[in-house]
């Protein structure tokens, strides 16, 4: 990393069911306007699960180079999509910079899911020589961060974290520690695409997806009606910079603090880790509990998880001591992007000032005892901003977010909502 030693993120590409774009994605957060409603990629009336976030508007050959779209998985097609966007905002030209200072470094939940069923389908209807040479590659766990670093040039250190809903926090903070050791810029976050029969099914094992079939009842995290979560696709892409490549006061926010850990096995008697990675990353960002605004919780929607997240938030903070909210229930889990779309959110609330609600929750369960911010938008100029994410198996991660020094404490953002503490 640079003389700073600190890591700004100057260039934010958001693709999900909210919307294609930064603009688009706040103000539907701001606006409480949902992106789930029932599955259209494909028929689901023979599934349980009816309803995801599908982003609107994404067509690959209009939006991606032609020769790109046949060799790549759609879940590829949206990141390439996110990472030129982010790199517009960060007003980077890649072939400006050193090749070997740029690196990529991204989350992958299950890679090319519907790539690889469209390739399996033609081996077992048509037989091996029907399957296409790119499926040894589109469907592979690293396949977007190798498109984003051949296409933009991009050959310092790049790779790819496989944590399920956690992976966005923890391509952040591998990101960060390749910024401070080999690189002058890092494209980092995630995106995910299993909306697909295979994909649905490999989720539908875990047992923790909504059947509900109303839209807007379908993922209430911390409700008393909490029944599962809705899946969805998209994500957000990421540019990272050292502080001392930026002018001052510019970019988005900082990343402060970062910790991840691994669940013990269950039954085992030992304690979960949420807590524990929670303390860390304060503690690597030299942040006190008191010091923390806002908190952007993962909110699984399943009853025992929820209570075991809130009993976390709540050990640390205190009972209602510190916000909370769950935006991600206008765009249901994005699994390898979601996380990196939590970070964008929390990045764009400390921007402007506000604290985005959660849609939908209304009646929190007992044992949560949680500041859940739901209704509408809560100014109270937030400066420092945790995001928590847990993968399915037992990731937990936790990131802390600053606001980028000199800033107007009140917000830079006109969102038309009064001021709270």
């Amino acid at each position: 990393m640079g003389p700073s030693g600190t890591a700004v993120v100057t260039g934010i590409g958001v693709i999900a069911p909210t919307g294609m774009g930064t603009d688009a994605h706040w103000q539907a957060v701001l606006a409480g306007k949902p992106g789930i409603g029932r599955i259209s990629r494909f028929d689901p009336s023979g599934y349980p699960v009816r309803l995801a976030g599908e982003v609107p508007g994404f067509v690959a050959r209009e939006a991606l180079p032609g020769r790109l779209v046949p060799q790549t998985d759609r879940w590829t097609h949206l990141a390439l999509w996110a990472a030129r966007a982010a790199l517009d905002d960060a007003g980077v030209d890649p072939a400006a910079l050193p090749e070997y200072a740029m690196a990529v470094v991204t989350s992958s939940s299950s890679g090319g899911t519907e790539f690889g069923q469209h390739e399996m389908e033609r081996l077992y209807r048509k037989g091996p020589s029907w399957v296409g040479a790119y499926q040894s590659i589109a469907w592979f766990y690293a396949a977007t961060t190798g498109q984003i670093s051949i296409r933009h040039g991009m050959r310092g250190p790049c790779g790819v974290l496989a944590t399920e809903q956690a992976g966005g926090l923890d391509a952040i903070g591998q990101a960060r520690r390749v910024l401070r050791d080999e690189a002058e810029l890092v494209v980092t976050g995630g995106t995910d695409a299993s909306l697909c029969p295979y994909g649905l099914t490999a989720q539908l094992a875990t047992g923790r997806l909504s059947t509900v079939e109303d839209a807007a009842r379908a993922y209430l995290p911390f409700d008393v009606d909490a029944s599962g979560y809705v899946p969805g696709e998209g994500g957000a892409i990421l540019v990272l910079r050292d502080a001392a490549a930026v002018p001052p006061g510019a970019g988005y926010g900082v990343v402060a603090g970062y910790a991840a850990g691994f669940d013990p096995p269950p039954g085992s008697g030992r304690p979960r880790v949420l807590r524990r990675t929670l303390e860390r990353a304060l503690a690597d960002a030299g942040c006190a509990p008191s010091d923390v605004d806002v908190v952007f919780a993962d909110g699984l929607a399943v009853p025992a998880e929820d209570l075991a997240e809130a009993r976390a938030i709540s050990e640390v903070f205190g009972p209602g001591g510190v916000p909370v909210t769950v935006p991600k229930t206008l765009t249901g889990r994005l699994y390898g992007g979601g996380s990196a779309l939590d970070a964008a959110t929390a990045l764009l609330a400390l921007r402007e000032g506000v604290v985005p609600p959660t849609a939908g929750t209304s009646r929190l369960a007992p044992g949560c005892d949680l500041d859940l911010v739901t209704g509408a938008p809560r100014r109270s100029a937030p400066r420092t901003a945790v995001v928590l994410a847990r993968g399915h198996g037992g990731f937990a991660s936790a990131l802390v977010l600053r606001a980028v020094a000199g800033r107007d404490a009140d917000g830079r953002g006109t969102t038309g909502v009064t001021e709270e503490r």
